[in-house]
C-alpha cells in the first residue's frame, strides 16, 4: 500500500474540505493506494457529530465523495465531479470510533462515467455504509483547464495500523 501524493498542494485557491491539509474546518484526509482500491484511514471527532455520540451522515457522505473522487484521480489519472451519490446507511457510526476505514474501487465503466463503489468500515471491520458513486470523468483538456496534470503515488511503502 503506498500513499498517493496530493496533486492539488499549492494550486492557487485549493481549500478542500475532505482532503486540504490547511482547511481548518476540513476534514484533512489522506489516501492510499491498495491494489485497485483507493483507502482512506480517518479519525472522527466529536464536532462531527450529528446526534449526541453519532458521526452526521452528511460527514460520512463526504467521506465517501472524497474517497471516489480520489479513485477518479489516481485511477484514472484525470479530474471528476460527482453525478449521483447513493449511499446506504447500514449501522451508526460512533464519532467516538478510534479509526474509519473508507475503501472505494471502480466497478463499471461507460465512457466518460466511472461508476464507484465505497463501503464505510468501523474499527470493528464492520461495514457501516456503502455507497454507489458515478463520477463524471473529464477529457485531458478540460482536466489541465482544472490544474490537474498527474497524481503519483510515494516509493514507501505504508502498513496499516
Amino acid at each position: 500500500m503506498r500513499k498517493i501524493k496530493n496533486p492539488w498542494l499549492n494550486k492557487e485557491g485549493y481549500n478542500c474540505f475532505g482532503c486540504a491539509p490547511e482547511n481548518p474546518i476540513g476534514l484533512h484526509m489522506h489516501f492510499y493506494e491498495d491494489g485497485e482500491q483507493v483507502v482512506s484511514y480517518w479519525q472522527p471527532q466529536q464536532h462531527f457529530q450529528g446526534w449526541i455520540g453519532t458521526l452526521h451522515g452528511g460527514i460520512i457522505g463526504t467521506l465517501i465523495d472524497e474517497t471516489a473522487g480520489w479513485v477518479v484521480t489516481r485511477k484514472l489519472q484525470t479530474a471528476g465531479m460527482t453525478s449521483r451519490l447513493n449511499v446506504s446507511f447500514r449501522k451508526p457510526i460512533s464519532s467516538e470510533d478510534p479509526q474509519l476505514t473508507i475503501r472505494a474501487w471502480i466497478a463499471n465503466r461507460k465512457r466518460n462515467f466511472v461508476e464507484i463503489h465505497v463501503t464505510v468500515e468501523n474499527d470493528q471491520k464492520e461495514i457501516c455504509a456503502e455507497a454507489d458513486v458515478t463520477y463524471f470523468a473529464m477529457g485531458e483538456e478540460k482536466a489541465r483547464e482544472m490544474g490537474f496534470s498527474h497524481c503519483d503515488v510515494e516509493e514507501e511503502q505504508f502498513f496499516p495500523f
